[in-house]
């Protein structure tokens, strides 16, 4: 359905976003071993043909940066989102572009994808989800009218148009001076109403305060009644005189090895804390913690049984790990079959429900420059039923 069309994707990274508390930009501040822009960008990567970033010119050092390991370019951004989108639109060469907040770094592929098939067939593509909450609209401080729920949607990005009419609608709404806060509003004030596609998530958020910055994960899925989640992140620096790292109890050669009070499994250690937040126990340093000479050089793995046991104490069964490994060396890809066999011996999940992926920070951050490995794990566990 593509042939024949080029795929501009701007990014929207001017703003300062005050709201967030921040000192500076919110989307270069550390998040997710990198930054959010970071992720945002990336996702476009491979799917648009050419990637545009509006920033402001004291970010421009930064930004540029990012870019430059995606191929992407950098437009001086406005005081106002629509002055930013302007800009890009100038440089743009394809003949459908999508819009997307910088701030929106969880967005999907399956997503991108459906906003350019429904542009091209529509002509226009608003990333949207049903609201779940009643609207209201008020006047002052009293609610004037509630539109029926079913007509509300939450409006996301990426927003998909023709260029010549998202082009022309942004001549006029620059030269009018109006100001719009999303793509869409520009489009139907100019050119006709934006399709909806109801591809969008709650997973899609828009980091707008502080406090949406604390968690590295995008937000779980709701889950049965009877599960619960958990989330355990663990880093370790290389440091330590061996010729290779653990990680799930699988030796991986390496010409550093990492540094802890146990063995160093950076990977079990997250492993192990998401087991035990899933279950609602304490963290991973309460029931070993390193100063403690028992778990000098300790095993992990058998520590991780040891939490296994404890959940199961609490109630609860593992049935599902996926775990992420972010590490610029060793290479880990070999490795997976071996680690994913003895996570499932050491906590009893079926083997076909445990997840292991390896990747790199790009030359990012600390773990980007080699210093160390991060892991990421989330633990489902399924509450055991109690017999009298």
């Amino acid at each position: 359905m593509r042939k024949g069309h080029r795929i501009t994707a701007i990014i929207c990274a001017a703003g300062r976003g005050s709201r967030a508390g921040f000192e500076k930009n919110k989307l270069l501040v550390p998040f997710m071993g990198a930054n959010a822009l970071y992720y945002s960008v990336k996702a476009f990567y491979g799917i648009a043909d050419e990637i545009v970033v509006a920033c402001s010119p004291c970010d421009m050092q930064e930004v540029g940066a990012i870019c430059a390991h995606f191929g992407a370019k950098t437009v001086t951004g406005g005081e106002r989102r629509t002055d930013s989108v302007y800009s890009a639109l100038k440089v743009a060469d394809g003949d459908i572009v999508l819009i997307h907040d910088g701030a929106r770094p969880f967005v999907t592929g399956k997503q991108i994808e459906r906003c350019i098939d429904d542009t091209l067939i529509y002509g226009s593509s608003v990333t949207a989800c049903p609201a779940t909450d009643t609207v209201a609209i008020a006047c002052g401080d009293k609610i004037s009218s509630v539109p029926p729920r079913a007509d509300v949607y939450n409006v996301q990005t990426p927003q998909g148009f023709l260029y010549d009419d998202i082009k022309a609608a942004y001549d006029r709404a620059v030269a009018d001076g109006g100001t719009f806060t999303d793509d869409a509003s520009v489009y139907c004030s100019y050119v006709a109403p934006a399709h909806i596609s109801d591809s969008g998530s709650q997973a899609n958020k828009k980091l707008t305060f502080g406090e949406d910055f604390s968690s590295p994960f995008p937000p779980l899925p709701p889950l049965q009644k009877g599960y619960s989640a958990g989330i355990g992140i663990d880093v370790h620096t290389f440091g330590k005189a061996q010729s290779y790292v653990v990680l799930c109890g699988a030796k991986i050669p390496c010409d550093s090895g990492l540094v802890a009070h146990s063995d160093g499994d950076v990977a079990a250690h997250a492993v192990t804390d998401a087991v035990l937040s899933a279950a609602g126990l304490k963290d991973i340093g309460t029931y070993f913690p390193d100063t403690d000479p028992a778990y000098c050089g300790a095993d992990s793995m058998a520590l991780l049984k040891k939490a296994t046991r404890a959940a199961e104490s609490a109630g609860f069964r593992v049935v599902s790990l996926s775990l992420a490994i972010q590490a610029e060396k060793p290479r880990i890809k070999a490795h997976i079959d071996e680690m994913k066999h003895n996570l499932s011996l050491a906590t009893g999940a079926d083997q076909r429900r445990i997840a292991v992926g390896a990747g790199t920070c790009e030359g990012l951050g600390f773990v980007g420059e080699g210093l160390g490995i991060c892991a990421y794990c989330c633990a489902v566990l399924e509450e055991i039923e109690q017999h009298g």
